[in-house]
């Protein structure tokens, strides 16, 4: 331990030949050994360990890094937080991912009040916020909807962020989910916890249409504005025209999935306009209590174990989360690939004849059993639109045929970093006995190189009193999904 000292002493900036740094790179690996059997003796070091952390030398920083994730806890989170962020504004770009993550896990382990929570995603999504988890988006409109006293703040703030930069995709999204949820807390004069914001309704449909026409904006980006726009039309006292006319714009759109959500909400300006204010109310969202957060990130960290590239032993448990969420980067040697095409003879008798003829319909896509367990099943179904060949929709759906019901469901997934992948809200997180109504869940894959789809699953759940969790890889996707 003293010989660790020693080195850490000499991995400070003034140090710079490679034997020093070599030497402090050795004692924070050992270090990062010791935090976990002695972590009380390593948080001794904590102010040096952060000062490692502006180190020029790539290799120091990194471990720097991980070891600063490690020695968060309950005590020193704002101290260590506030640290990591202000290295997450300056830090090398292929830190980044792992900096922002770390900083995510942290805060939903150890967040001291909501609101501090709120802040600290909000301040990463501002800095780093293409280079978040793909689950940020969802866990942070959780924890806005299920605080109510927050709502007025929350929004406010994401509207003035958003007003600044629409650039950071993820930061977007939240931000025009929230103001479609609460754009009337937004118009009510003053919040006691922010600074006086006099907003404009045209100023706010302004806004959104700013994120619609931008060409930074992705297609799940301009889906959450067009939503957002909608969901104003019931919460304004003006008048609905503008977003009529923007809202029928897009039903010529070229992506079909905002094409077929903007043509929707045509109908239901003209057809169903008496339930346009029931449809369009708040979404309830279930509050995640303080037990669960910590459950799932204890978890979390027994899950990462299983990635494919194998951990360090004494990995913190950040990267081990950023382990999960890229355990398909890899290359796979049982990767599937597209079986020739074999000209059929009705085929080759049309192109001998010259005659013109239609494309047959795509033929559907089998449906494939993926896991079962105690009566418990879980079934993929498959959809490929028409006009996005590079775009899959997966189904997801969860029958229970046990006596008992399936509790606190929760499925996760995970596609290599070629992918895009948006999990929409499952229906619901209990799977009735008895073969009940089903649970499902959609998958949203953008596959635009066309490479074979790989796909790894998380299940979490309760079943006859037990906790139960099952990590497993489906290699075996029919070809029609990605060919």
């Amino acid at each position: 331990m003293r010989a660790t000292r020693s080195c850490l002493r000499r991995c400070s900036p003034s140090w710079t030949s490679a034997l020093q740094r070599a030497c402090g790179y050795v004692a924070l690996t050992s270090l990062l050994r010791l935090v976990q059997s002695d972590h009380s003796a390593v948080q001794r070091h904590r102010p040096t360990v952060v000062e490692c952390l502006r180190e020029p030398d790539g290799s120091l920083s990194r471990r720097a890094l991980e070891l600063s994730l490690a020695l968060v806890n309950s005590s020193n989170v704002r101290a260590m937080t506030q640290e990591l962020q202000g290295f997450l504004e300056s830090c090398p770009p292929d830190l980044q991912a792992d900096c922002a993550s770390g900083i995510l896990l942290a805060a939903e382990r150890f967040a001291p009040t909501k609101r501090w929570h709120i802040d600290t995603t909000l301040r990463v999504l501002m800095t780093a916020g293409t280079h978040v988890r793909d689950d940020a988006v969802a866990n942070l409109t959780q924890l806005i909807g299920g605080a109510q006293e927050l709502h007025a703040y929350s929004v406010r703030r994401l509207y003035s962020a958003l007003a600044e930069d629409i650039s950071q995709q993820p930061l977007v999204q939240v931000a025009a989910w929230c103001i479609g949820e609460y754009g009337d807390l937004l118009l009510e004069g003053s919040c006691e916890e922010t600074e006086p914001l006099q907003v404009e309704e045209e100023e706010v449909l302004a806004l959104l249409e700013r994120v619609l026409q931008s060409h930074m904006s992705l297609p799940a980006t301009r889906g959450y504005a067009l939503t957002a726009l909608m969901k104003l039309s019931t919460r304004l006292r003006g008048d609905n025209n503008r977003i009529r006319q923007v809202v029928s714009v897009y039903g010529s759109c070229l992506d079909v999935e905002l094409q077929q959500r903007a043509v929707e909400y045509n109908t239901l300006f003209r057809k169903y306009d008496h339930m346009r204010a029931a449809i369009l109310e708040k979404i309830p969202l279930v509050e995640r209590g303080g037990s669960q957060a910590d459950e799932e990130a204890k978890e979390s960290k027994e899950t990462a174990q299983l990635s494919e590239a194998a951990p360090v032993p004494t990995e913190p448990q950040a990267s081990k989360l950023l382990d999960l969420l890229d355990l398909l980067d890899g290359p796979s040697g049982d990767a599937q690939h597209p079986p020739p095409l074999d000209p059929t003879p009705g085929g080759a008798l049309i192109h001998l004849l010259n005659l013109p003829c239609a494309p047959p319909p795509p033929a559907p896509i089998p449906n494939l059993k993926v896991f079962e367990r105690e009566g418990l099943q879980l079934n993929l179904s498959f959809v490929r639109p028409p006009g996005t060949r590079t775009l899959l929709l997966i189904t997801v759906t969860a029958t229970n045929t046990s006596g008992g019901d399936v509790t606190h469901f929760i499925c996760q997934a995970a596609v290599p970093k070629s992918f895009q992948l948006q999990l929409q809200a499952p229906s619901g997180d209990t799977v009735p006995a008895q073969g009940g109504l089903p649970t499902t869940q959609l998958l949203r894959i953008l596959n635009p190189k066309k490479a074979p789809l790989r796909l790894k699953l998380r299940l979490t759940y309760n079943h006859f009193g037990q906790s139960v969790q099952e990590i497993f890889e489906v290699n075996n996707l029919p070809v029609e999904t990605w060919q």
